[in-house]
């Protein structure tokens, strides 16, 4: 049974290509958690490198004294780690000792790899082990851009594995890596179920770089229409139907964004067979220029 995971990166910085409203205040922030809790969502994910995102969650945890009531996950800062770097310990626990200070927590459920690569570096993912042992961690992953990156973090026997997967990019099926990752016993994460809003769009508001992606979305509505669901109800009823998936990781930009998507989660009618196979067989392969957003500039990927 797939369960919700609240993202914050919107709570740190402006985000989205549909995001219309930029970075929320720190009271709205606090409403909306106040919001997801009542919901029970339990789990929170974060990073570093999500501007604030993490004084605001740890503010809010003061502010309501409820440290014991959620779970976070947060990621080690991306290209932290030198090439030349001597002590590579010391940088991954420093690094996570300024995750926890400005999340005042004193250990955290998850933290991951931010930069994927990371996975295949034996000394890195050590620290991270380091980190569990002293009981700072209580499980250890990485978010991915590749299945190969996920392939990888299977040998390396890690806790969690983060991935994006939608209507859209199918990949983590299609390679049977969600799969492979439940027998290995790891806990799967989606992410980027609205591909940052995309799926939202009129097409006259597309951007010219992405105006390849119009007959996807096109056939998209087409499906929303021709079997009565919203474009967030289709959206997440996908994830749900798909199996191996543990938490769908969404983010949102308002307090009436989250109860939409709960709503959509908690009531939204399960996708038919029939609506199921056409998405699976109409967007089986998508070129990478659209479901990978480091590649929407300029259609290589952002360094």
């Amino acid at each position: 049974m797939v369960k919700l995971c609240l993202g914050t990166v919107q709570f740190g910085m402006k985000y989205g290509i549909h995001n219309q409203g930029g970075q929320p205040s720190e009271e709205a922030c606090f409403d909306m958690l106040d919001t997801a809790l009542g919901k029970g969502i339990r789990i929170i994910d974060t990073a570093r490198a999500y501007g604030t995102a993490e004084i605001v969650i740890g503010n809010y945890l003061e502010y309501r004294r409820c440290h014991d009531k959620v779970e976070i996950i947060s990621k080690l800062r991306p290209n932290v780690i030198d090439k030349d770097e001597k002590d590579i310990y010391s940088v991954v626990r420093e690094e996570l000792e300024d995750s926890l200070k400005r999340l005042h927590m004193s250990s955290l459920k998850g933290y991951l790899f931010h930069t994927p690569e990371y996975v295949y570096n034996e000394e890195i993912i050590q620290a991270l082990y380091r980190l569990k042992e002293e009981k700072l961690i209580q499980n250890i992953g990485v978010s991915i851009y590749s299945m190969e990156e996920g392939f990888e973090a299977i040998k390396r026997h890690m806790d969690y594995v983060q991935l994006p997967y939608s209507i859209l990019d199918q990949r983590g099926m299609q390679s049977n890596f969600i799969k492979a990752a439940k027998e290995a016993g790891m806990t799967v994460f989606t992410r980027s179920a609205f591909l940052q809003g995309l799926f939202m769009m009129e097409m006259d508001k597309i951007p010219p770089n992405l105006e390849h992606s119009k007959p996807y979305l096109r056939y998209f509505e087409e499906l929303t229409k021709k079997y009565n669901k919203s474009r967030v109800e289709l959206l997440i009823q996908f994830i749900k139907a798909s199996s191996g998936i543990d938490y769908l990781v969404f983010g949102v930009d308002n307090k009436e964004q989250l109860l939409e998507d709960f709503m959509a989660f908690a009531e939204g009618q399960p996708i038919e067979r029939e609506l199921l196979n056409s998405i699976k067989e109409y967007y089986e392969q998508v070129d990478e220029s659209i479901i990978l957003p480091s590649l929407w500039s300029n259609g290589k990927k952002a360094e």
